[in-house]
């Protein structure tokens, strides 16, 4: 499908859009003592010498250059920063999404656009056997449209995922992994790009 006619919210599920974001106060604030979020203000335990003379406690806190005893920034602004230096062409930090290993990103994924017990999700095995997994337990469907392996090519069937992908209406995401695990190969520029401009109307990751 065209960027042009992509329209994120005919994907995501409705009570996702109906979500008010969490805020905190790292979202407004990046220094001080934030009673609200139970920091240590004299820094980390650790690093601090505590003392006591005639029943006054004095703590003396050491310098912490991480500030570990602060909870960091929770959209993770400087290290997307940092990654845009190695990414110049992502354009912008609100087109950087980070998380705890690829396995939170392929939940999260699925659990914001498929409906438990009704959508599916697409694979090419053999692939990365977390998909699978991952649509287990939130009970989603799995449609899987094998690599072409013949002569060790494991490259996409096109023809089989675009009609497998168009042809059902539960589809939602489609997993392309390369390159491939197990396999280690990487699937054709040209391949990803007929699946993309095929008028699918779900995600392609």
């Amino acid at each position: 499908m065209p960027v042009s006619s992509f329209d994120i919210t005919r994907v995501i599920r409705p009570n996702i859009l109906r979500l008010e974001p969490y805020r905190c106060a790292r979202d407004d604030f990046s220094e001080g003592v934030l009673l609200d979020a139970n920091e240590n203000s004299y820094g980390p335990a650790y690093k601090s010498n505590i003392s006591c003379d005639n029943g006054q406690i004095h703590v003396e806190p050491q310098a912490d250059r991480l500030q570990l005893h602060r909870y960091p920034d929770p959209k993770g602004y400087e290290v997307k920063q940092r990654i845009l230096k190695l990414r110049p062409s992502v354009g912008s930090v609100d087109n950087v999404f980070l998380g705890v290993g690829s396995d939170e990103i392929i939940d999260l994924i699925v659990r914001i656009t498929c409906q438990p017990g009704r959508d599916s999700i697409l694979i090419t095995p053999p692939t990365y056997g977390m998909y699978k997994v991952v649509a287990s337990i939130n009970d989603v469907g799995i449609v899987k449209v094998p690599l072409i392996v013949e002569d060790g090519a494991f490259q996409l069937d096109v023809d089989a995922v675009i009609a497998a992908a168009t042809g059902d209406s539960a589809v939602k995401v489609i997993w392309l992994c390369s390159p491939g695990n197990p396999t280690g190969t990487i699937l054709r520029e040209a391949d990803v790009r007929r699946v993309l401009d095929s008028g699918f109307g779900g995600v392609v990751v």
